[in-house]
């Protein structure tokens, strides 16, 4: 399994959540977790992804996201889980 780790960030807009799941469904890239929140109208969502079967390379869909994240006002980043839990480990 090819476990990444996306983030999104941003104030809180209608269809955000949408935007993004509809990009990783087109890509093939399998949502496994997922968790959001808003907190005085700042929105926070991360996703646990499987790219296993992606029709696009870790790299594009990083680029990708990145600029989707701009057209809709959001940061949206991705990160390879084993690099995001090195970084994370005490």
């Amino acid at each position: 399994m090819s476990r990444t780790i996306i983030t999104v960030v941003g104030k809180d807009t209608v269809g955000i959540i949408a935007r993004v799941c509809t990009y990783l469904a087109d890509a093939q890239i399998n949502i496994l977790d997922i968790s959001q929140t808003i907190v005085q109208g700042f929105f926070n969502m991360m996703m646990i992804v499987d790219m296993e079967k992606s029709t696009k390379s870790f790299e594009t869909a990083s680029l990708e996201l990145e600029r989707l994240g701009d057209e809709i006002g959001v940061k949206i980043k991705c990160q390879r889980e084993e690099i995001f839990t090195s970084m994370h480990r005490i």
